[in-house]
């Protein structure tokens, strides 16, 4: 059953959030924005509705924050970054421009903990600006050396980037702050093969970057008509062959792919269109 919701009044949530399904989540949470947007910034009822929304929505914190698992930090730290980058996302949502609030969202939410590393791998504070000085100098660096054939001088690194040799010794002064670590270096005397942090490393996870799409599509796939769902079923999850599905629902197969095909179409276009 869906949580109930009254018109003209604060939205009230009948059961606890975290057992709420995705659809109904997402019902409440448009519900919710076009109550916020009804209330004076600043007043009880306001924070009410946000907190609301926060609390709702902290599904797309955890996933965030599990992309990042692999770093240092603790997660319950990445999720209290992440928190910042849900409430600035709540602030800054349209309801008129017809995007789903998890598509706008979870960018916005990964930025905020991806700003949080950037700003916190040194072990010195420093101004923005000279952290990417420091970049440039680096790429500058590097260029430069290939071409000359030697380190360029402090003199040719301003030239190449447009600023002062002042500039230039301020940003290599901001390098020794940054500190990182080696990838070539043993991990310890746990690594029976004596072999370098990096072959310990595991890869990226590519289906984490579908988050966006798969979060998309289980609030599509409810929509579908009852025939266009069972027949994704038995191609996806059963793993029939189009000839077998034919056989189980009394068509040829050459039906089935051009059925599945107008599905699969569909599918795209809605992701597309979100």
């Amino acid at each position: 059953m869906p949580p109930r919701v009254r018109e003209g009044d604060l939205p009230t949530i009948a059961c606890d959030p975290v057992t709420l399904d995705v659809l109904e989540v997402r019902a409440l949470t448009d519900v919710l924005f076009v109550r916020l947007r009804e209330l004076d910034e600043g007043t009880a009822e306001y924070s009410y509705v946000r907190n609301t929304l926060v609390e709702l929505n902290m599904s797309l914190v955890r996933t965030a924050a599990r992309r990042f698992a692999h770093h240092k930090e603790p997660l319950e730290d990445l999720i209290q970054v992440g928190v910042v980058g849900l409430i600035k996302a709540i602030n800054g949502f349209d309801t008129g421009r017809g995007v789903e609030f998890v598509t706008y969202a979870l960018p916005t939410i990964t930025g905020e903990i991806k700003r949080f590393f950037r700003d916190t791998s040194w072990s010195v504070h420093v101004p923005r600006r000279l952290q990417e000085l420091r970049l440039q100098l680096a790429r500058a660096d590097d260029a430069l050396e290939q071409e000359l054939g030697r380190a360029p001088r402090a003199a040719e690194l301003a030239a190449r980037l447009g600023v002062t040799e002042e500039e230039v010794a301020e940003g290599r002064i901001a390098a020794d702050a940054y500190t990182a670590g080696t990838l070539s270096a043993p991990v310890g005397d746990q690594d029976e093969d004596g072999g370098p942090l990096q072959r310990r490393l595991g890869g990226l996870d590519r289906d984490l970057e579908n988050i966006v799409d798969l979060t998309a599509l289980r609030q599509i796939l409810p929509r579908l008509p009852e025939a266009d769902r069972r027949l994704l079923k038995l191609r996806f999850v059963d793993d029939l062959t189009q000839a077998q599905i034919g056989e189980r629902i009394g068509c040829s197969q050459m039906h089935v792919s051009r059925l599945l095909s107008r599905i699969l179409t569909g599918l795209r276009e809605q992701l597309e269109g979100q």
